[in-house]
C-alpha cells in the first residue's frame, strides 16, 4: 500500500476539486483519477493525490485559449501527435508494447527498427556501411571534449547524416539513420565505429562480461524514447525544418547536455559520493532536506508511482550499500522512488564504467528515439512555430515616429 501522504479521502479530493463527490465519483470512471482502499476501512477509497492535483490544474485553466497554451510546454496537455511512445498508468510503451517487457530480449537495433517503423527491411544489415572513418588525430581531439560535444565534432562525418531530409522517403533515410547510431556508440564511447550491436559494442569497450553487457543492453533499449521529452521536441523543431538527421542529432544533444536533462547524472553520482564518504545514507538525505535542497535522481512527473525503467533496472544489479541505503531513506522521508537517473549512475558504479558513462547510456539509447521524432516529424510537413506571449514594454502609442 502506498503511503497515505500520497492519498485524499473522497471528501478532502472533492474540496481540493471543488466539485461534488458525484462528480469526484465520475472522474474515476473515466479514468482521470485514481484509487486506493482505504487501510483503515476497507469499504472506503482513497484518491491518489498526483491525479487530484494535475486535473485541478486543468479545471484551472478552463476554457481560456491564452492560459491553454501556455501550460502546454510545463508538463501540460499534449501539444503534438505521435504514435512513437507512451506513458500512461504508471508504464512506457514503444508502439504499444510495455517497454520493461520489450527490453527482456530486445537489442537496442531491434528497438530503432521498431520505433522508425521499418518493418521486414533491417538497415543495420547493409553489406556496405556507410561508417564515418575518423583519423586517430581527430579521435584524440574529440576525446578531450565533453560527451555531448565530442558527439557533436564527430558525427558530421557521417556522410549520409548531412543529408537533407526534406522530400526523401524514410527507405532513403534508414540507412543513413543506423550509420548514425552506430558512429554515435563509437563517439560516446570514444572508440572507432564498428558494425555490431551497440551494447556489444559498448561492453568490449568497457571490458564487460555477459551479465554486464546484458544489462547494459536492457538499459539501452528503455532509454530508446520517453514521449516529447525536452530533447525530442528540440530534435523535432529542427525535423520540421527540412533538415538533415544529423543536424536533429545535433539539437536533440545540445538539449541533453543542461543540467535539468541529461546532467541530472551527474548530480546523483556527487550524491551517492556524498554518502559513500559519510557512511549514513539516511543523513545525507536529512541534511539535504533541511537545507531545501532536491535530492536528485529520485521521482518524476509522469510516474507518482515510481519510474519503471529503474524498477526495471536496479533489482538486476549487485548489492551497493550506499545506494540501497539512499533509497530506503528517501522512501522513509519523502515516499519518492529512484527514476532512470539513479539507475544509470547505479549501473556506472556497479560496473566500475568510466566516468560520464552514464550519460553515454542516455545519450547512444535516445538517439534511436530522437531519429524516430525526426523521421516523424517529417511526415507532417509543417514548420513549428508558436506564437509568443509577449511581455515587454507597450509600443509607442502613436506609431514608430514617437520612439524618435
Amino acid at each position: 500500500m502506498p503511503g497515505q501522504e500520497k492519498f485524499l479521502n473522497a471528501e478532502a479530493a472533492a474540496g481540493a476539486l471543488g466539485v461534488s463527490r458525484a462528480t469526484l465519483y465520475a472522474y474515476v470512471s473515466r479514468g482521470l483519477v485514481r484509487t486506493a482502499p482505504d487501510p483503515r476501512n476497507p469499504r472506503k477509497r482513497l484518491y491518489d493525490v498526483h491525479d487530484i492535483e494535475q486535473l485541478r490544474k486543468r479545471k484551472t485553466v478552463g476554457r481560456r485559449p491564452r492560459e491553454v497554451a501556455a501550460t502546454t510546454l510545463d508538463w501540460g496537455l499534449p501539444v503534438l501527435s505521435s504514435g512513437i511512445s507512451l506513458i500512461e498508468n504508471g508504464h512506457l510503451f514503444f508502439r504499444g508494447r510495455d517497454a520493461a517487457v520489450w527490453a527482456e530480449g530486445a537489442s537496442l537495433e531491434d528497438t530503432a527498427r521498431l520505433l522508425w517503423g521499418c518493418g521486414d527491411h533491417d538497415p543495420f544489415a547493409a553489406q556496405d556501411p556507410d561508417i564515418a572513418l575518423w583519423s586517430d588525430e581527430l579521435r584524440a581531439l574529440a576525446s578531450q571534449l565533453p560527451l555531448t560535444e565530442r558527439c557533436q565534432a564527430l558525427l558530421p562525418f557521417v556522410s549520409s547524416g548531412r543529408s537533407t531530409a526534406w522530400q526523401r522517403d524514410s527507405l532513403r533515410l534508414w540507412p543513413g539513420a543506423a550509420a548514425l547510431l552506430r558512429a554515435t556508440v563509437a563517439a560516446a564511447s570514444a572508440t572507432a565505429p564498428g558494425t555490431g550491436c551497440a551494447h556489444a559494442h559498448l561492453a568490449a569497450a568497457w571490458g564487460l562480461d555477459a551479465e554486464a553487457a546484458d544489462i547494459v543492453r536492457r538499459a539501452l533499449v528503455l532509454l530508446a524514447d520517453h514521449e516529447l521529452n525536452a530533447s525530442a521536441f528540440a530534435a523535432r523543431v529542427v525535423a520540421s525544418t527540412g533538415a538533415s538527421l544529423g543536424a536533429c542529432l545535433n539539437a536533440g544533444l545540445s538539449a541533453l547536455s543542461g543540467p535539468l536533462h541529461g546532467g541530472t547524472t551527474s548530480l546523483v553520482e556527487i550524491l551517492l559520493e556524498e554518502s559513500d564518504g559519510k557512511g549514513d545514507p539516511a543523513a545525507v538525505v536529512e541534511s539535504r532536506l533541511r537545507r531545501g535542497e532536491g535530492v536528485p535522481g529520485f521521482g518524476h512527473p509522469l510516474y507518482p508511482d515510481g519510474d519503471p525503467r529503474a524498477a526495471a533496472l536496479l533489482p538486476l544489479l549487485p548489492e551497493d550499500a550506499s545506494r540501497s541505503g539512499l533509497v530506503a531513506a528517501m522512501a522513509e522521508a519523502t515516499g519518492k522512488s529512484p527514476n532512470i537517473d539513479f539507475a544509470l549512475v547505479s549501473i556506472r558504479r556497479a560496473f566500475d564504467l568510466p566516468p560520464g558513462a552514464a550519460l553515454a547510456l542516455f545519450a547512444v539509447g535516445r538517439t534511436v528515439g530522437w531519429i524516430a521524432h525526426a523521421l516523424e516529424q517529417r511526415t507532417d510537413d509543417k514548420l513549428i512555430r508558436p506564437r509568443a506571449s509577449y511581455v515587454g514594454p507597450p509600443p509607442p502609442q502613436d506609431g514608430p515616429a514617437a520612439a524618435t
